[in-house]
């Protein structure tokens, strides 16, 4: 390593010695002007020095490699310059706020909006148990259902809902929040996906800043009761985060010191008339809240962005689901270029909104040359041709600080909210069907043609044997096979290759074996385990006490919990299990009901009994309303995480059951 890479990478890691969060200003436009010039450094060479002109492949090859590259670090580089600003820190304005607000007496009347299209009626309650728990009293919930179930409407009156059902189902989930919009008559609007649930204090949290005239969208983050299929599947949990951690975690806040922050579709509250000054949600969308968003801001409304997380939703339970669900994002953002309301051809953004806009576009854009990436190596051990001259000099004094210091950097920059490395191998089952997304768009659009179909996600799905899309694993088959082939190639060379091609091998090497790497992961990640119970489970810990009929009191802790059962952990070993048994832990929910499942040493694992409609709204209510239960994680260490998933990927987890669940992880206040 020469002495300048060394002092490159000395300055990431001084900075890292403090959050980000608690670093001056200036410490972080010092790395985002480091990044920016080792890239175009980078670049400079590449094209000066790096291009292998001996043939026509090798020309065209590496002119390809040369394009993919440059795309990734430019792109990139555009979403971390975009940092450049100071991040509004809205949470240590909710105080404040919440004074100033309850000091004026503006008491507005809220519809509290939530739009249903077949979820399962268990799934739907707990959602409208959140929004009838709401601390802010004048307040409307009103069930959007596009099914014209009778047991939703049944579900709506018994929780003391209005109930709406239109009779024609067009333009999916905007027209069906346009039909609400013409029945409320709310002075503010909040929207709520009916796997969605808010907090008590969603409301009475966010209310303060629509209090400012100007401001027409308040958005929170998302997040999820259950771990994404890539979490699960890898038996993850503990060790990844989903990848929405780092988009409200970090680059909402950093679009909302550029005024662009985007509206996510659920869990935001809405002035009406700002919605009405746009003629509501724009019906011509897709991605209805992405264009909507843009529509507002560039009517002038402010749209605002608190990164405190006050609800949680489901996330897609399978891997085909997710899949699709990114699917339809990703079509959904591309459809957006060509729209009125879109970040290309609203009128009245700013130089900066409008490329904050439009970065969240291009981020789609990038799996076409990740999967380039991905396929580029195998003209090393099947082609005999190098697409890049890279010697392990050059590797030391080129590669090495731009990669070293984004590798140092990004983690550091994102305030723990995703890693460099680890996210990127994780992410590489996506590659090939966004990739297809991205070339199917491109064709509808270059025929004149747009779809704006719009699907439920599947949620609360009972599976009762593992599964895996082929779909989704044939191709990722098939890329392995001709990794390997080419790794075989690169071992065992022919005697015919030219001397080019010869010292290009151990980069190959190294670049193939990556690449096979990350494929194993991606394959692994497709299978989905068994599911019989589909009701997502809480990592906690809470001081219990099982108790009985018999006088008998327990003293344990609560490891897991969900609306179906609790898992417990004693000193010693578990007591005798007796029939009258029932659980304490906190004062909000009275001693519940529980029966044995299953016994393993200091630990059991119960479900609840038959619980009366009080009993299960205050469970409910407790997992899921109490304010402040979903803590901000921070990604690990690296190196560690990635030793686990090659751990995972050689030796799988066992499935997801009693004593053994997929959790996601609580806080107690």
């Amino acid at each position: 390593m020469s002495w300048w890479a060394l002092l490159t990478l000395l300055w990431p890691l001084w900075l890292s010695r403090r959050p980000e969060a608690l670093t001056p200003l200036w410490g972080r436009r010092s790395l985002i002007v480091l990044i920016g010039a080792l890239t175009l450094r980078y670049l400079s060479w590449r094209v000066s020095a790096s291009l292998n002109l001996t043939s026509v492949t090798s020309t065209n090859l590496s002119l390809v490699l040369l394009i993919t590259e440059g795309w990734l670090l430019l792109s990139g580089l555009i979403s971390i310059s975009l940092a450049w600003k100071r991040v509004p820190d809205r949470r240590g304005q909710i105080q404040t706020l919440h004074q100033q607000w309850q000091m004026s007496g503006w008491r507005p009347a809220i519809d509290l909006y939530v739009p249903t299209c077949g979820e399962p009626i268990a799934v739907l309650e707990r959602s409208l148990i959140g929004c009838t728990q709401q601390s802010y009293p004048n307040t409307t919930v009103w069930v959007l259902d596009d099914s014209g179930r009778l047991e939703v409407k049944q579900l709506a009156s018994r929780l003391g809902c209005r109930y709406l059902h239109r009779p024609d189902r067009v333009h999916a989930k905007a027209g069906n929040l346009n039909h609400g919009l013409s029945h409320g008559q709310g002075e503010l609007v909040a929207v709520m996906d009916a796997d969605f649930i808010p907090q008590s204090d969603f409301l009475s949290s966010c209310i303060g800043f629509l209090a400012q005239p100007d401001v027409g969208l308040l958005q929170t983050p998302q997040c999820f009761l259950n771990a994404d299929p890539v979490m699960r599947n890898l038996g993850m949990e503990s060790w990844l985060l989903s990848d929405e951690e780092s988009f409200y975690r970090w680059i909402q806040p950093v679009r909302d010191g550029w005024g662009a922050v985007v509206c996510s579709g659920t869990a935001f509250l809405a002035r009406r008339s700002a919605l009405q000054s746009v003629g509501g949600f724009v019906e011509s969308a897709i991605s209805e809240d992405f264009v909507t968003g843009i529509a507002l801001r560039a009517k002038g409304w402010q749209l605002l962005y608190l990164p405190k997380k006050l609800s949680a939703g489901l996330a897609a339970e399978t891997m085909a689901d997710f899949v699709r669900q990114r699917q339809r994002w990703a079509e959904g953002t591309l459809q957006s270029l060509t729209l009125p309301q879109g970040p290309l051809r609203s009128p009245n953004l700013s130089p900066g909104q409008r490329l904050a806009y439009l970065e969240g576009v291009l981020h789609w854009f990038n799996n076409l040359p990740r999967l380039l990436l991905l396929l580029m190596p195998l003209s090393y051990g099947l082609l005999g041709v190098v697409p890049i001259l890279l010697s392990w000099q050059n590797a030391r004094d080129q590669l090495l600080p731009l990669w070293g210091t984004l590798l140092l950097s990004v983690g550091w920059l994102n305030r723990g909210s995703r890693g460099a490395l680890i996210s990127e191998l994780t992410g590489w089952v996506l590659t090939v069907p966004l990739s297809l997304t991205l070339i199917r768009h491109g064709s509808r659009l270059l025929r004149g043609r747009t779809s704006n179909q719009f699907l439920v996600t599947p949620k609360h799905q009972r599976r009762d044997r593992g599964s895996c899309s082929a779909q989704l694993v044939l191709p990722l088959l098939l890329l392995t096979l001709l990794t390997l082939i080419n790794l075989r190639g690169l071992l065992l060379p022919a005697a015919s290759l030219d001397p080019i091609a010869l010292s290009g091998r151990p980069i190959g090497l190294v670049w193939a074996s990556l690449n096979l790497v990350s494929l194993l992961i991606a394959l692994r990640a497709c299978w989905d385990p068994p599911a019989s119970n589909p009701a997502p489970w809480q990592q906690l810990s809470s001081e219990a006490w099982l108790e009985d009929d018999g006088g008998h009191r327990h003293p344990c802790r609560i490891n897991a919990i969900s609306e179906t059962g609790v898992e417990l952990s004693f000193t010693g070993f578990a007591p005798e299990f007796v029939i009258s048994s029932r659980l304490i832990w906190c004062d909000n929910v009275a001693a519940l009901p529980v029966t044995l499942v299953r016994r393993r040493g200091p630990q059991l694992a119960l479900a609840w009994a038959e619980l009366t409609q009080h009993q299960h709204m205050a469970l409910i209510h407790w997992l899921y309303g109490r304010p402040d239960c979903w803590p901000d994680r921070k990604a690990k260490q690296e190196w560690r995480a990635l030793l686990i998933l090659i751990s995972r990927v050689i030796r799988p987890a066992a499935p997801p059951g009693p004593l053994q669940r997929s959790m996601m992880p609580q806080q107690l206040k």
